[in-house]
């Protein structure tokens, strides 16, 4: 059950951090998906300030996964410039 949460939060995570900032060109499915990771590196995060990370099917994970997915949603349109993965600017 623990791993099903995971997914079903994170994947959730992912669909509001996508909403929230825009032009990050993941779709849906790269939106779960990096929410699913966001699970985990917001975790880590919350962990590192000592809170508790993510505790299973409950609010205070999904607010863990949607900040780990924001932060790597930033990371990934800084990495990236435009924001939009697998395009690049004419020259």
């Amino acid at each position: 059950m623990n791993i099903l949460a995971w997914i079903i939060i994170g994947g959730l995570a992912g669909l509001l951090a996508g909403v929230v900032i825009r032009g990050s060109g993941l779709g849906i499915v790269g939106d779960i998906i990096l929410g699913i990771v966001g699970a985990f590196v917001g975790g880590v995060i919350f962990s590192l300030f000592g809170s508790t990370g993510f505790t299973g099917f409950n609010l205070w994970s999904l607010l863990v996964a949607f900040v780990g997915a924001v932060v790597l949603l930033l990371i990934v349109k800084a990495i990236n410039g435009s924001g939009y993965l697998g395009r690049r600017r004419a020259v």
